[in-house]
């Protein structure tokens, strides 16, 4: 093809495309910039800013370096897990927009970035859904619409759904670019249904801890309430956590509501093409949620919630004390004993004290367990 003028570059593929697919097909096959391939061409319109990656970077890595530490040595294992795993994916895509900064055709680091950008705070987000059930089971678990034990049961799977429809238009989206345009339009439409799913997701949940929370203000002020809730509902530390959670909702509620408008124009829209928009409501709207759930640790500031996720990996006896088990001799190996919750055959199980349950509902935090 001759060489074609750079102010036929497009503001947006989806427009150049309708009008002019030779140059479009053109552009797709640009692997540096030149002045046939201009970096107006691009999808993303721009020379990202190196040291604002970089930053993001290693702002991400010190997230999930503070979270592995942490939740280790507190045993807050799927707390850890997910956001171990959205700051590692955030860390991974700000990486690959580093090489873009020098050539910003370079499609496997633009690919890259996209879809871990995009996809990590999902992961981060399932975290923030694990703190509801065990704030409802430390404080009063009646005064929850929803049975807390289930919280996980229902927002987990629908984030997981949210992940696996971005993930679908993400690849369709990459597999598509070359060569199938109206692919890489459905593979967007994914991209944004999936966005939106969860905003949804998150404003439900936003919803019933809204409700709960003034439900359980309203009790704590009562004749009714318990002396332990009350005095957790007062601390300090509980109120530290309970902060950041909320602070960082209120980020990825933000970058998920700009990633809608970012993604409804579609590729290379203005919105994409501004990098200060990117910068703060993306960029900053994560990694300031991350930075908040790894610092804020509930193994440090609600030991309650620790405590049950802890519970599963220690054996406990028929109080839910952890207990060790030494090795039984093989003589005394047919003797009933108790375990957990059990009671050996021959043994009356002791219904008074496990499992302790205040007169307001409140469960204790040892007689709980899993995530």
């Amino acid at each position: 093809m001759g060489r074609l003028n750079s102010l036929m570059a497009p503001r947006g593929a989806d427009v150049v495309h309708a009008q002019n697919p030779q140059l479009a097909n053109y552009y797709y096959s640009c692997t540096e910039v030149t002045p046939t391939c201009p970096v107006q061409a691009t999808t993303l319109g721009y020379y990202p800013n190196r040291g604002i990656n970089i930053f993001f970077a290693v702002g991400f890595a010190v997230a999930m370096v503070v979270t592995l530490i942490l939740g280790v040595k507190t045993k807050t294992w799927s707390y850890m897990a997910f956001i171990a795993a959205g700051t590692a994916l955030e860390l991974a895509g700000y990486l690959a927009r580093v090489p873009l900064t020098d050539n910003p055709w370079n499609k496997d680091a633009f690919e890259t970035q996209i879809v871990a950008i995009i996809l990590a705070p999902t992961l981060v987000c399932i975290s923030i859904y694990l703190t509801l059930k065990h704030v409802c089971l430390s404080l009063n678990p009646a005064l929850s619409r929803i049975r807390p034990h289930l919280y996980p049961f229902i927002f987990v799977p629908l984030d997981v759904s949210c992940l696996c429809v971005q993930a679908i238009g993400g690849s369709l989206a990459a597999s598509a670019a070359l060569s199938n345009f109206q692919l890489v339009q459905s593979g967007n439409r994914c991209i944004i249904a999936g966005i939106v799913l969860q905003v949804v997701v998150l404003l439900f949940f936003g919803s019933s801890a809204t409700d709960y929370f003034f439900r359980v203000k309203k009790w704590i002020k009562s004749d009714e309430a318990n002396p332990e809730a009350v005095a957790l509902w007062h601390d300090k530390k509980f109120r530290m956590f309970a902060y950041a959670v909320v602070g960082a909702y209120s980020g990825i509620l933000i970058r998920c509501i700009y990633r809608i408008a970012e993604m409804a124009g579609g590729w290379g829209n203005p919105i994409m093409q501004d990098e200060p928009s990117f910068i703060v409501l993306e960029g900053f709207m994560v990694l300031i949620p991350c930075l908040l759930l790894a610092s804020f640790s509930p193994g440090i500031l609600f030991p309650q919630m620790s405590a049950r996720m802890s519970a599963r990996s220690k054996p406990q006896d028929s109080k839910g004390n952890d207990v060790e088990k030494p090795p039984q001799p093989e003589s005394t190996r047919s003797q009933p004993q108790a375990s957990g919750d059990e009671s050996g055959p021959n043994q009356a199980p002791d219904t008074t004290e496990a499992n302790p349950v205040s007169k307001s509902g409140t469960i204790e935090p040892n007689g709980g367990g899993d995530a």
